[in-house]
């Protein structure tokens, strides 16, 4: 893991010393941490815009690692989290990892399973950042298409030829031709498999 990354692990653990030590240990491989005592204090932090990941005991004062996560997912906030804990069980453990947790450590856990555990994580989290920021750049360049022009991508993504295109529209193949121009410039494509493969990203409506 590289020190310019540009990603955060938050970490919340009632227990100070554990806090202390789970910050010395990442930033020793050269991450970035935020600790908090209670989930109050990071459920008020306004996450950044860059990858992170939640380092979670399970048992804190006033509201469980489990009603944290869920509290996070009823707010639609997609962060990985790695639960640890001294009184780990099986059934919190299988809830945990349903409601999407990358990993659950029990005290005494070996530092390496947690460095390992966040790269996990946070490699997760990169995945899903790229893919969403690539889907909200296809938008930007879809929204540049103008009405016709949207209407001739998803007829050119289905497979038809110009000539069919030009047929459907009831215009000229000159006229399709251009707008099959305009339509690959403005998404960027270098071909209609590509742009294809962008109409599926977008989730544009297939023609029979």
């Amino acid at each position: 893991m590289n020190a310019d990354d540009n990603v955060t692990v938050f970490v919340i653990d009632d227990d100070a010393r554990m806090r202390a030590a789970t910050e010395r240990l990442l930033k020793s491989v050269g991450l970035h941490v935020e600790s908090f005592a209670a989930p109050k204090d990071f459920l008020t932090r306004k996450l950044p815009d860059a990858p992170s990941c939640l380092v979670l005991d399970v048992r804190l004062p006033g509201m469980c690692g489990l009603d944290v996560q869920r509290k996070l997912s009823d707010a639609g906030v997609q962060i990985p989290v790695i639960f640890i804990t001294g009184h780990g069980d099986i059934p919190m453990t299988v809830k945990a990892m349903k409601s999407g947790a990358v990993e659950f450590l029990t005290k005494p856990f070996r530092d390496q399973d947690l460095v390992d555990a966040i790269q996990k994580a946070l490699q997760q989290q990169r995945e899903t950042w790229q893919h969403q920021h690539e889907i909200q750049e296809l938008k930007k360049r879809y929204q540049t298409l103008t009405g016709r022009e949207r209407e001739v991508m998803v007829l050119l993504v289905s497979g038809l030829l110009t000539k069919q295109i030009a047929s459907r529209l009831g215009t000229s193949e000159i006229t399709a031709q251009v707008h099959r121009g305009q339509v690959m410039h403005k998404m960027h494509a270098q071909s209609p498999a590509e742009l294809g493969r962008m109409a599926e990203k977008l989730k544009l409506p297939a023609v029979n």
